[in-house]
Parts: structure tokens; sequence; C-alpha cells
């Protein structure tokens, strides 16, 4: 049985890939530092099972990492632990540096020394993924894709420590030979997403009959990834991909931002109209736009398809109807994430 780190593994897509690594049968050990955006209600059916083994802690904490690692003895880290919401990071740039670039450094400097410490077989078996974001690459025109050859030109706080953590990544393999894997993924969306992002933050302001705020015009562009095709690209880097690679990940469905919330209005209202009969694209208001905002991301996962034969599986529009169904069906989550009942519980259990 396969042993992974999964450092952020209570977040969104950390969560989902636990959920289903743990399904499969690898044995996950589960490092989160439970800020704002971590949520252990994510990880309830997969709470007592042996296979897998939560911690509440942070990357930054070098000798709780170097204790897991000597303790566990796994054969891989994959790296999700970041601080990922753009306007957060316009309000608060320091806590992500922190977290994304000072929090990946220790890991790395740890999992250097874990790697050196083993056995041949071992040592050569031994995998780094960094799981990294397409923002790195800065914004498109009109046409074009990025690929892993893009140079980088982060525009926010964010994407700025991202990039500065996939750079460290790199030179870790280039300096001491740790063998890593990066991969840069286009935005995700599915069951368990914290209701500031785009997609659960307008089904949850639909159901109240609340107004949609769009930033500017609304048509900004985003290539959309459904959370478990993610997670299914980053096994198989996991498992095939090339030492030193980076491979971009993407869902071939590109959408403007005011197209998405036209798909999610137009679903809720067939399946749960609103009292009054309105059509929730009547609720859609266009905001000041934020800072900096790129107009456009598109993936070429190209790469990705050729050596690994990998390929997104759930087009948008099941994608979205999966999506709105989620939190139709697990309100009561939800509500706990809201009104933030979740963290309070949580984070007292492991205090």
């Amino acid at each position: 049985m396969p042993t992974w780190l999964v450092t952020g593994g209570a977040g969104f897509i950390g969560g989902n890939f636990a959920l289903d690594a743990v399904q499969r049968g690898v044995r996950v050990i589960n490092l989160d530092a439970l800020t704002y955006a971590g949520n252990r209600d994510t990880l309830a059916s997969i709470e007592h099972d042996p296979n897998h083994v939560f911690v509440h802690g942070d990357i930054g904490d070098g000798p709780l990492v170097e204790s897991l690692l000597r303790e566990h003895r796994p054969d891989a880290v994959i790296n999700f632990a970041a601080e990922s919401h753009v306007d957060r990071s316009i309000d608060g740039p320091a806590a992500f540096v922190q977290t994304n670039v000072v929090g990946t450094l220790t890991l790395l400097e740890t999992a250097r020394d874990y790697w050196r410490s083993l056995e041949s077989a071992a040592r050569g078996a031994f995998r780094f993924l960094h799981v990294s974001t397409d923002e790195v690459y800065g914004t498109l025109g009109e046409t074009g894709k990025f690929t892993e050859e893009t140079p980088y030109a982060p525009n926010s706080p964010y994407s700025a420590s991202k990039a500065a953590s996939d750079h460290l990544v790199r030179a870790f393999h280039h300096t001491y030979g740790l063998p890593v894997v990066t991969t840069n993924c286009s935005n995700n969306y599915g069951p368990y997403q914290f209701p500031e992002k785009l997609i659960p933050l307008v089904i949850a302001k639909a159901l109240a009959g609340e107004p949609l705020p769009v930033y500017g015009d609304g048509l900004n562009v985003r290539d959309w990834l459904y959370v478990g095709d993610h997670c299914a690209a980053i096994a198989r880097v996991l498992d095939s991909g090339r030492v030193g690679e980076t491979y971009n990940v993407g869902g071939d469905a590109e959408r403007t931002n005011l197209e998405v919330v036209k798909a999610i209005s137009a679903l809720l209202d067939a399946r749960r109209p609103l009292p009054d009969g309105r059509a929730r694209e009547s609720l859609i208001t266009f905001v000041t736009d934020r800072p900096g905002h790129d107009r456009r991301y598109a993936i070429d996962a190209s790469k990705l398809q050729r050596e690994l034969g990998w390929a997104p599986t759930v087009t948008f529009e099941q994608g979205i109807e999966r999506t709105v169904d989620w939190y139709l069906e697990h309100q009561p989550w939800v509500q706990r994430v809201l009104d933030g009942s979740y963290r309070l519980e949580r984070i007292g259990q492991t205090a």
C-alpha cells in the first residue's frame, strides 16, 4: 500500500484528492493548517478510516513535517497547501508569501533531507509533486493558450507567490536532485469548494435570491476544470510523470464569468424556482472590477495527453450540473461553512 503525505488536504482540491486516494487504497497522511478555507467536514467520510491520518499543522513547521516524514515514511509528498484567493492576496499579501513561498521552502527542505535518508530503491521511487496554477503565466489576449513554455508573468500577489514557489521547486530539483514534478491547473470547480470562489458564491446567493455580483463587464474568460478530472490528472502525473517536468492541466472549457453565472442561474431556476417567479439572471449585478484582473486564461494540456494519456472526461455542462446538484444536496455543509461553526468545532478537536 503506497503512503502519501498530502498537504492542504482539508481544502477544496486537496480534500477531493484525499477522498479519492483513500478510496483507491492509498494511505494518506493529511497535513492541514485549518485556516478559514480548510474544512474537516469535507473529510467526514474517511475520518475514521485507518488509511487516513489527519494532522492539524502548518507546512512551515519544519520539525512537525520532519517528524511526519520520519514516522510514516511516505512514498510521495503532494503539496496542495496554499493561500489561493486573489482578492484576499490584494488585501493582505504577506500571508500569501508566508504560506506559498516560505512554507513551500520549508516543505522542500524537509522533503530533501528525508529523501536523502532513504535507501536506494525508495529514493529512486520517491516523488515531490507541487500543485500550482495557470495564473503564474499572467494573462492572454483573445487567442492562444498557456503551454509549459509560456514565460511567467504573474499579475497578482497570489500568482506572484505561486510563481515563486514553482521556481523554488524547480531549483530544488536542479540544485539538489530532488525528484519533483509540478502541475499548473486552470480554474477548478466542484464539490466542497469554499463559497468565496465564483461558482459556489453564485450558487449560495442565487438560492437566497440575492444580487449576483460580476466583476467589470463579466467578459473575463477562464478555462474551467472539474475537480475530479484534476485529481485524476495529479494521480497520473504522480505515477508516470517525468521527473523535473511541468504538466499543464486544463478542462478545455473556456467560458466568460457572465456565461458561468447565467448557466448557474438557469439550472437553479429549473431546480429551485424563486418564490416570486423571477429569473435569477435578473439578479446579475455588475460591480467594480478587481485591480489587475487578468482578462483571459486558457490551458494547452496536450503535453499531459500526449505523454501520459490524460484528458478531461467531464464537460462544463456536465460538471456545472453535478456541482449545482451537489450544493443543493449538501446545504448543511454549506451553512456550516458560511456561519463558521465547522471551524469552531473541528479546530477545537485538534487543539
